[in-house]
């Protein structure tokens, strides 16, 4: 009869002598690299993702975000956002005649730029599936990812 022990330090314990030595290690090698794919696996799959949207119309955005955050959070995602940032205002004065002639009026033409950001933490798989979403005319989206 053999006793095999298996712990985290040693391979065996105690071995009868009809058990070959190098099989039992060979194992315990086998197991030990298993653990350090399933790591490498776990850290290099996870990303930091960061979603940036730009639009001149603000409905179309904030639907566009919603339905992102909706979708990450029914795939159980670490979720950040949207973050609103100050809205951009580009103006432009000009003079309403074209001649120059007549009283001096003038018209000013401003676009305003809106600009949210969401943070996610998944794989990039799940993120390919998450950002196949109907996106509204005009929105423009920009995804960045780290690590």
């Amino acid at each position: 009869m053999t006793v095999t022990i298996y712990s985290q330090h040693k391979c065996y314990r105690e071995l009868s002598s009809f058990t070959n030595p190098l099989v039992v290690t060979a194992v315990y090698k086998m197991s030990q690299v298993a653990k350090d794919q399933k790591e490498q696996q776990f850290t290099s799959t996870v990303h930091r993702i960061r979603i940036t949207l730009t639009s001149r119309h603000v409905r179309n955005l904030e639907k566009v975000c919603a339905d992102l955050v909706n979708r990450a959070k029914d795939k159980q995602l670490r979720v950040k956002g949207p973050v609103r940032l100050p809205t951009k205002t580009l103006k432009i004065t000009t003079r309403k005649t074209p001649n120059g002639e007549g009283s001096k009026t003038w018209e000013t033409y401003e676009m305003r730029i809106h600009k949210r950001l969401i943070d996610l933490h998944s794989p990039s798989e799940i993120v390919k599936q998450i950002t196949s979403i109907h996106i509204e005319p005009g929105v423009e989206v920009e995804v960045t990812i780290a690590q």
